[in-house]
């Protein structure tokens, strides 16, 4: 009697031969209704797999997809390095894709990875991502996920990120502290859980100081240079003007740091500034740019370490994992006024 072979019930359900062998592993990418078509006729057909080739089929590829906004950008560039660190000494490879910031581009970044059958997903989500289903797809399927800096909301999953309010709340106290007494913030998309945590650590350190939150100052931009000139120009251009902001991002702070140079105004002395990230430029611009600084090698390696635990061990950690690392305030130049430099 013939043996029967993946090829035969394949061709009877019309479905291709990797479907079928992926249905026979209860693989996360076929659908419940398709995975019971397939064993039922295996099951009819009498089918036993050869030992051999299901051991291969279960095997690892030993590579984690990476999604990150930007390779250019110097924060993820040194959060990959984190990664490869800890994934290289694994025996994984990394595979580094871009959203460029495009819901669009990020789902077809998480098709290709599935195609591919990376081992896991490594992923800091595009600021025009709203729709998370994607993710939530992949997850219900028991695909291994964790999400790094810009952490998704409503999918119970693990993530690694910073205390994005106490980083902020530290960023607001030192402004006020250099006596600077009206604060704008320049803060990220509102979408976003990060920038959504530094609003809320810059509303609660004005109102811990008894001083106002004016709504009109807080304002939300994308993370990029050349709209928070635009945006500070026309802020400082103002009779009614701050006297510091807390820019939400170094990416956000540069364009403000350009403007108040080109409006000709003394920093920090007519205006205050701090960023968020703290990026190797932060030192080297003029005055240099006091910022939050993020452990962003460190977020790299643990997100790397939580991943390939997930992957190794995966029924081992069914609770999500949150990890939440601490931030350091560095005072430079831009912030730091003579009244209290003696206190820092």
């Amino acid at each position: 009697m013939k043996q029967v072979t993946i090829k035969d019930i394949a061709k009877e359900l019309n479905l291709s031969i990797s479907t079928v062998s992926r249905a026979l592993r209860d693989s996360w990418e076929i659908s419940e209704p398709t995975k019971q078509r397939v064993l039922e006729l295996a099951k009819r057909l009498e089918y036993n797999p050869n030992p051999a080739a299901l051991n291969l089929l279960n095997s690892h590829s030993k590579e984690i997809g990476v999604i990150v906004p930007e390779i250019a950008n110097p924060f993820f560039a040194v959060v990959i390095a984190g990664i490869e660190d800890i994934a290289f000494a694994q025996g994984y490879q990394v595979v580094i894709y871009q959203s460029h910031d495009s819901y669009e581009r990020e789902v077809l970044n998480v098709k290709h990875i599935l195609q591919q059958r990376k081992d896991g997903l490594l992923v800091s989500i595009a600021t025009s991502t709203k729709d998370v289903s994607h993710f939530q797809t992949m997850r219900e399927r028991g695909f291994p996920i964790v999400f790094f800096d810009r952490v998704c909301e409503g999918i119970d999953t693990h993530s690694v990120s910073v205390d994005d309010f106490e980083g902020a709340y530290m960023a607001t106290e030192h402004l006020l502290n250099q006596g600077c007494e009206q604060l704008a913030l320049l803060s990220g998309p509102e979408h976003l859980l990060t920038s959504r945590r530094r609003i809320d650590g810059y509303r609660t350190a004005l109102l811990d100081h008894n001083r106002p939150v004016r709504e009109e100052w807080i304002i939300p931009l994308p993370f990029n240079p050349e709209q928070s000139l635009a945006v500070t120009r026309e802020l400082l251009s103002s009779p009614d003007r701050p006297d510091g902001i807390f820019a939400a991002s170094d990416a956000i702070a540069l364009g403000s740091h350009a403007a108040i140079n080109e409006l000709g105004l003394s920093m920090p002395e007519e205006i205050a500034l701090i960023g968020f990230a703290d990026l190797p430029i932060a030192s080297l611009l003029n005055p240099p740019l006091s910022s939050v600084a993020e452990p962003t090698f460190e977020m790299g390696q643990s997100a790397a370490k939580l991943l390939i635990n997930l992957i190794q061990n995966p029924d081992e950690q069914i609770t999500s994992i949150n990890t939440v690392l601490k931030t350091k305030l560095m005072v430079r130049r831009s912030s730091q006024r003579a009244i209290s430099r003696m206190d820092h």
